[in-house]
């Protein structure tokens, strides 16, 4: 088992910066893929950003190319999600999951993944 906990979110005006943290405990988190996701309200849980095992690749969906990056530390067992130039689109509840069982992570979907968090709210005002 792999317990998750999301924290950093909250709000911030349009073009500003928030840092997601997901803590991990448990089983060593380390040995797998670890993504982001978001649901906005009224809308289905999407795919934000997506990180290898072993930190060598990196993966974002094209609404936040640029503007968010993906990280963890194996040494703190926590993975991060850097977002840059917040839109109001971008507001959401934000999560964050590992152990990727998918094909691909071009396609990574909810299901993929095994172990997820409680999630954090991000709201983004115009």
């Amino acid at each position: 088992q792999v317990q998750l906990v999301e924290s950093g979110g909250g709000f911030v005006q349009t073009g500003g910066s928030l840092r997601l943290s997901c803590a991990a405990s448990g089983r060593t988190f380390s040995r797998y893929g670890l993504g982001w996701f978001r649901q906005a309200a009224g809308k289905e849980r999407e795919f934000v950003a997506g990180i290898s095992w072993n930190g060598g690749s990196e993966y974002y969906a094209d609404s936040v190319k640029g503007r968010f990056t993906i990280s963890r530390d194996k040494r703190e067992n926590t993975g991060y999600l850097q977002m840059n130039s917040l839109k109001p689109e971008d507001t959401a509840v934000y999560y964050c999951a590992v152990e990727f069982l998918g094909r691909s992570w071009t396609e990574a979907h909810p299901r993929d993944f095994t172990y997820w968090g409680q999630g954090t709210q991000v709201t983004v005002g115009s």
